[in-house]
Protein backbone atom coordinates (compact mmCIF):
# COMPACT_ATOMS: atom_id res chain seq x y z
CA UNK A 1 0.00 0.00 0.00
CA UNK A 2 1.34 3.62 -1.07
CA UNK A 3 0.96 6.03 1.36
CA UNK A 4 1.02 9.57 -1.17
CA UNK A 5 -2.38 10.90 0.31
CA UNK A 6 -0.72 10.51 3.92
CA UNK A 7 2.59 11.75 2.97
CA UNK A 8 1.28 14.43 0.74
CA UNK A 9 -1.49 15.15 4.10
CA UNK A 10 1.06 15.24 7.10
CA UNK A 11 3.66 17.56 5.42
CA UNK A 12 1.43 20.23 4.50
CA UNK A 13 0.20 20.07 8.20
CA UNK A 14 3.30 19.98 9.38
CA UNK A 15 4.64 22.93 7.28
CA UNK A 16 1.93 25.16 8.28
CA UNK A 17 2.11 24.09 11.79
CA UNK A 18 5.68 24.80 11.69
CA UNK A 19 5.03 28.62 10.38
CA UNK A 20 2.61 29.40 13.09
CA UNK A 21 4.73 28.23 16.00
CA UNK A 22 7.69 30.41 14.40
CA UNK A 23 5.18 33.13 14.05
CA UNK A 24 4.65 32.76 18.16
CA UNK A 25 8.19 32.82 18.76
CA UNK A 26 9.15 35.65 16.95
CA UNK A 27 6.63 37.94 18.44
CA UNK A 28 6.34 36.41 21.81
CA UNK A 29 9.45 35.17 23.14
CA UNK A 30 12.33 37.27 21.23
CA UNK A 31 11.06 40.36 22.71
CA UNK A 32 10.83 39.21 26.32
CA UNK A 33 13.70 37.97 28.18
CA UNK A 34 13.39 33.82 29.64
CA UNK A 35 13.15 35.78 33.54
CA UNK A 36 10.15 37.67 32.83
CA UNK A 37 8.72 35.28 29.99
CA UNK A 38 6.09 32.64 31.78
CA UNK A 39 4.89 29.95 29.52
CA UNK A 40 2.15 31.51 27.39
CA UNK A 41 4.31 31.76 24.39
CA UNK A 42 4.69 27.64 24.13
CA UNK A 43 1.08 27.12 25.03
CA UNK A 44 -0.19 29.43 22.04
CA UNK A 45 2.15 28.05 19.93
CA UNK A 46 0.82 24.37 21.17
CA UNK A 47 -2.91 24.84 20.86
CA UNK A 48 -2.88 26.62 17.72
CA UNK A 49 -0.04 23.93 15.98
CA UNK A 50 -2.46 21.20 16.86
CA UNK A 51 -5.50 23.09 15.95
CA UNK A 52 -3.87 23.06 12.23
CA UNK A 53 -2.74 19.79 12.32
CA UNK A 54 -6.08 18.47 13.46
CA UNK A 55 -8.28 20.56 11.12
CA UNK A 56 -6.73 19.43 8.17
CA UNK A 57 -6.76 15.51 8.89
CA UNK A 58 -10.01 15.29 10.21
CA UNK A 59 -10.56 16.96 6.52
CA UNK A 60 -9.07 14.36 4.66
CA UNK A 61 -8.98 11.00 7.31
CA UNK A 62 -12.50 12.01 8.95
CA UNK A 63 -12.37 8.05 10.24
CA UNK A 64 -8.67 8.22 11.75
CA UNK A 65 -8.11 8.65 15.33
CA UNK A 66 -5.61 10.91 16.62
CA UNK A 67 -3.50 10.58 19.51
CA UNK A 68 -2.11 14.22 20.71
CA UNK A 69 -0.41 16.05 23.57
CA UNK A 70 -3.17 18.61 23.92
CA UNK A 71 -6.47 19.21 25.00
CA UNK A 72 -9.09 22.17 25.06
CA UNK A 73 -10.70 22.00 28.24
CA UNK A 74 -9.12 24.35 30.22
CA UNK A 75 -9.11 26.36 27.26
CA UNK A 76 -13.16 26.53 26.98
CA UNK A 77 -13.42 28.05 30.51
CA UNK A 78 -14.56 31.53 30.74
CA UNK A 79 -11.42 32.88 32.36
CA UNK A 80 -9.51 32.12 29.43
CA UNK A 81 -10.84 34.26 26.70
CA UNK A 82 -7.78 36.16 26.34
CA UNK A 83 -5.53 32.72 26.08
CA UNK A 84 -8.22 32.00 23.52
CA UNK A 85 -8.29 35.25 21.52
CA UNK A 86 -4.38 34.96 21.08
CA UNK A 87 -4.58 31.22 20.14
CA UNK A 88 -7.29 32.42 17.63
CA UNK A 89 -5.64 35.36 16.11
CA UNK A 90 -2.84 32.66 15.03
CA UNK A 91 -5.21 30.67 13.62
CA UNK A 92 -6.89 33.38 11.57
CA UNK A 93 -3.73 33.82 9.42
CA UNK A 94 -4.59 30.41 8.27
CA UNK A 95 -8.08 29.86 8.63
CA UNK A 96 -9.86 33.49 8.52
CA UNK A 97 -13.04 31.90 9.40
CA UNK A 98 -12.03 29.87 12.54
CA UNK A 99 -14.56 30.58 15.50
CA UNK A 100 -13.19 29.84 19.54
CA UNK A 101 -15.24 27.12 19.24
CA UNK A 102 -14.28 26.04 15.96
CA UNK A 103 -10.08 26.03 17.10
CA UNK A 104 -11.20 23.98 20.60
CA UNK A 105 -13.20 21.50 18.42
CA UNK A 106 -9.94 20.68 16.34
CA UNK A 107 -7.53 20.68 19.38
CA UNK A 108 -9.90 18.51 21.07
CA UNK A 109 -9.83 16.26 17.80
CA UNK A 110 -6.88 14.85 19.48
CA UNK A 111 -8.42 12.99 22.12
CA UNK A 112 -8.16 10.02 20.23
CA UNK A 113 -6.86 6.75 21.52
CA UNK A 114 -4.62 4.30 20.15
CA UNK A 115 -5.91 1.74 17.45
CA UNK A 116 -5.17 -0.50 14.41
CA UNK A 117 -4.49 3.24 12.66
CA UNK A 118 -3.92 6.52 14.26
CA UNK A 119 -2.51 9.64 13.93
CA UNK A 120 -0.38 10.62 16.98
CA UNK A 121 0.92 14.75 17.29
CA UNK A 122 3.37 16.50 19.31
CA UNK A 123 2.55 20.37 18.34
CA UNK A 124 5.21 21.55 20.30
CA UNK A 125 8.25 19.13 21.33
CA UNK A 126 10.90 20.45 22.95
CA UNK A 127 8.92 23.14 25.13
CA UNK A 128 12.39 24.83 26.77
CA UNK A 129 14.26 25.01 23.54
CA UNK A 130 11.10 26.77 22.25
CA UNK A 131 11.16 29.34 25.10
CA UNK A 132 14.99 29.94 24.73
CA UNK A 133 15.00 30.48 21.18
CA UNK A 134 17.06 26.92 20.82
CA UNK A 135 15.43 23.36 18.88
CA UNK A 136 11.93 22.60 18.77
CA UNK A 137 10.18 20.01 16.31
CA UNK A 138 6.20 20.27 15.32
CA UNK A 139 5.95 16.00 14.92
CA UNK A 140 3.30 13.98 13.34
CA UNK A 141 3.06 10.24 12.83
CA UNK A 142 1.04 7.50 11.44
CA UNK A 143 0.89 4.14 12.97
CA UNK A 144 -0.96 1.09 11.50
CA UNK A 145 -0.90 -2.24 13.25
CA UNK A 146 1.35 -0.71 16.15
CA UNK A 147 4.04 0.08 12.78
CA UNK A 148 5.14 3.74 11.73
CA UNK A 149 4.12 4.26 8.14
CA UNK A 150 4.75 8.07 7.52
CA UNK A 151 6.33 10.09 9.58
CA UNK A 152 6.76 13.92 9.42
CA UNK A 153 9.29 16.69 11.45
CA UNK A 154 9.42 20.72 10.84
CA UNK A 155 12.22 22.10 12.83
CA UNK A 156 11.92 26.12 12.25
CA UNK A 157 14.98 26.28 14.14
CA UNK A 158 17.57 23.53 12.48
CA UNK A 159 20.35 24.73 10.46
CA UNK A 160 19.63 22.70 7.23
CA UNK A 161 23.59 22.24 7.36
CA UNK A 162 25.15 21.89 10.74
CA UNK A 163 28.62 22.26 9.58
CA UNK A 164 28.25 25.97 7.86
CA UNK A 165 27.45 29.18 10.32
CA UNK A 166 25.77 30.41 7.16
CA UNK A 167 23.45 27.38 6.54
CA UNK A 168 19.26 28.64 6.05
CA UNK A 169 17.30 27.32 9.15
CA UNK A 170 14.29 25.29 9.04
CA UNK A 171 14.14 22.10 8.11
CA UNK A 172 11.24 19.31 7.32
CA UNK A 173 12.27 15.84 6.71
CA UNK A 174 10.09 13.11 5.84
CA UNK A 175 9.73 9.65 5.99
CA UNK A 176 7.42 6.51 4.72
CA UNK A 177 7.96 2.96 5.30
CA UNK A 178 9.85 1.54 2.22
CA UNK A 179 9.85 4.83 0.98
CA UNK A 180 12.86 6.24 2.04
CA UNK A 181 13.88 9.82 4.11
CA UNK A 182 13.84 12.93 2.39
CA UNK A 183 14.70 16.80 4.12
CA UNK A 184 14.09 20.28 2.48
CA UNK A 185 13.68 23.72 3.89
CA UNK A 186 10.61 24.73 5.57
CA UNK A 187 9.76 27.11 2.91
CA UNK A 188 9.08 23.60 0.45
CA UNK A 189 12.47 23.58 -1.56
CA UNK A 190 13.53 20.82 -3.13
CA UNK A 191 13.48 17.39 -1.27
CA UNK A 192 17.19 15.47 -0.83
CA UNK A 193 17.62 12.23 0.38
CA UNK A 194 18.37 11.82 3.68
CA UNK A 195 21.11 9.55 4.91
CA UNK A 196 22.95 8.58 8.27
CA UNK A 197 26.67 8.45 8.39
CA UNK A 198 27.85 5.42 7.31
CA UNK A 199 31.66 5.96 8.12
CA UNK A 200 33.41 4.14 10.20
CA UNK A 201 35.98 5.95 11.47
CA UNK A 202 35.24 6.92 15.02
CA UNK A 203 37.08 10.51 14.37
CA UNK A 204 34.20 11.63 12.39
CA UNK A 205 31.42 10.53 14.81
CA UNK A 206 29.40 12.39 17.20
CA UNK A 207 26.84 11.13 19.62
CA UNK A 208 23.15 13.64 20.64
CA UNK A 209 21.41 13.70 23.68
CA UNK A 210 18.74 15.93 25.30
CA UNK A 211 20.22 19.65 26.80
CA UNK A 212 18.03 18.51 29.84
CA UNK A 213 19.18 16.22 32.48
CA UNK A 214 15.98 15.39 33.33
CA UNK A 215 15.49 13.83 29.96
CA UNK A 216 18.12 11.38 30.01
CA UNK A 217 21.27 10.41 32.43
CA UNK A 218 24.10 12.52 31.02
CA UNK A 219 26.94 10.95 32.69
CA UNK A 220 25.82 6.94 31.52
CA UNK A 221 25.44 8.48 28.10
CA UNK A 222 28.62 9.52 27.72
CA UNK A 223 30.33 6.57 29.42
CA UNK A 224 28.25 3.98 26.56
CA UNK A 225 29.42 7.24 23.47
CA UNK A 226 33.05 6.52 24.99
CA UNK A 227 32.68 2.57 24.98
CA UNK A 228 31.47 3.21 21.35
CA UNK A 229 34.40 4.97 20.13
CA UNK A 230 33.03 8.16 20.31
CA UNK A 231 35.54 11.17 21.73
CA UNK A 232 33.43 13.67 20.61
CA UNK A 233 31.34 16.15 23.12
CA UNK A 234 27.78 15.67 22.33
CA UNK A 235 25.67 17.79 20.69
CA UNK A 236 22.97 18.68 23.16
CA UNK A 237 19.37 19.35 21.39
CA UNK A 238 15.84 19.57 22.16
CA UNK A 239 13.62 17.99 20.81
CA UNK A 240 13.04 15.09 18.01
CA UNK A 241 15.39 17.33 15.88
CA UNK A 242 17.94 15.00 17.84
CA UNK A 243 16.40 11.88 15.35
CA UNK A 244 17.02 14.38 12.32
CA UNK A 245 20.75 14.93 13.24
CA UNK A 246 20.68 10.90 13.18
CA UNK A 247 18.92 11.11 9.75
CA UNK A 248 20.93 13.51 8.12
CA UNK A 249 24.38 11.93 9.89
CA UNK A 250 25.08 14.75 11.76
CA UNK A 251 25.62 12.73 14.93
CA UNK A 252 25.47 8.53 14.53
CA UNK A 253 23.92 7.61 18.21
CA UNK A 254 21.32 9.68 20.36
CA UNK A 255 20.40 8.19 23.83
CA UNK A 256 17.81 8.90 25.63
CA UNK A 257 18.23 6.53 28.87
CA UNK A 258 16.12 7.09 31.81
CA UNK A 259 17.46 9.97 34.67
CA UNK A 260 18.30 8.57 37.80
CA UNK A 261 15.86 10.78 39.25
CA UNK A 262 12.93 9.33 37.43
CA UNK A 263 13.79 5.32 37.00
CA UNK A 264 10.05 4.87 36.52
CA UNK A 265 9.18 7.38 33.74
CA UNK A 266 7.48 6.07 30.68
CA UNK A 267 8.13 7.34 27.28
CA UNK A 268 5.08 8.80 25.39
CA UNK A 269 4.59 7.65 21.32
CA UNK A 270 4.26 11.36 20.44
CA UNK A 271 7.54 12.08 21.42
CA UNK A 272 9.20 9.32 18.91
CA UNK A 273 7.23 8.34 16.38
CA UNK A 274 7.64 10.66 13.79
CA UNK A 275 11.57 10.54 14.61
CA UNK A 276 11.98 6.88 14.56
CA UNK A 277 10.46 5.95 11.17
CA UNK A 278 12.78 8.91 10.03
CA UNK A 279 16.04 7.42 11.41
CA UNK A 280 14.71 4.10 10.48
CA UNK A 281 14.37 5.19 6.80
CA UNK A 282 17.71 6.54 6.07
CA UNK A 283 19.35 3.74 7.08
CA UNK A 284 19.55 3.75 11.13
CA UNK A 285 18.25 1.79 13.64
CA UNK A 286 16.06 2.23 16.80
CA UNK A 287 14.81 0.63 19.92
CA UNK A 288 14.73 1.03 23.48
CA UNK A 289 18.09 0.52 25.91
CA UNK A 290 17.30 -3.57 25.97
CA UNK A 291 17.38 -4.03 22.30
CA UNK A 292 13.30 -3.82 21.72
CA UNK A 293 11.37 -3.01 18.96
CA UNK A 294 9.55 0.25 20.16
CA UNK A 295 5.87 -0.31 20.87
CA UNK A 296 3.86 2.26 19.25
CA UNK A 297 0.67 -0.22 19.57
CA UNK A 298 -0.58 -0.39 23.11
CA UNK A 299 -1.45 2.75 24.23
CA UNK A 300 0.45 6.28 24.39
CA UNK A 301 2.63 5.34 27.05
CA UNK A 302 5.50 3.32 25.89
CA UNK A 303 5.17 0.70 29.30
CA UNK A 304 7.23 -1.91 27.39
CA UNK A 305 9.79 0.05 26.52
CA UNK A 306 12.85 1.22 29.37
CA UNK A 307 14.68 4.33 27.42
CA UNK A 308 15.53 4.28 23.20
CA UNK A 309 18.88 3.77 21.16
CA UNK A 310 18.82 5.61 18.52
CA UNK A 311 21.86 5.20 15.60
CA UNK A 312 23.29 4.89 12.41
CA UNK A 313 23.25 1.16 12.42
CA UNK A 314 26.74 0.10 12.57
CA UNK A 315 27.14 1.21 16.63
CA UNK A 316 23.52 -0.22 17.42
CA UNK A 317 24.65 -3.78 19.09
CA UNK A 318 27.83 -1.99 20.75
CA UNK A 319 25.50 0.48 22.91
CA UNK A 320 23.08 -2.57 23.45
CA UNK A 321 25.88 -4.72 25.14
CA UNK A 322 27.18 -1.74 26.32
CA UNK A 323 24.14 -1.33 28.65
CA UNK A 324 24.06 -4.35 29.66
Amino acid sequence: MGYEIELDTATEAVREASRLCRSVREDMVNNASLEKADRSPVTVADFGSQALICRRLMEVFPGDPIVAEEDAGELRQSGNWDMREKIGNYVHQYIPSASSRDVCDWIDAGNGEVSDRYWTLDPIDGTKGFLRNDQYAVALALIEDGKVKVGVLGCPALFMDLSEIDSEIGVLITATRDGGTKFSHLSGKEQEPARVNRDRDPDRWRFVESVESAHGDHELQSSVARTVGIEAPSLRMDSQAKYAAVARGDAVLYLRLHSPKMPDYNEKIWDHAAGSIVVEEAGGRVTDMNGKELDFGSHYLMRENKGVVVSNGIVHDVAIEALK
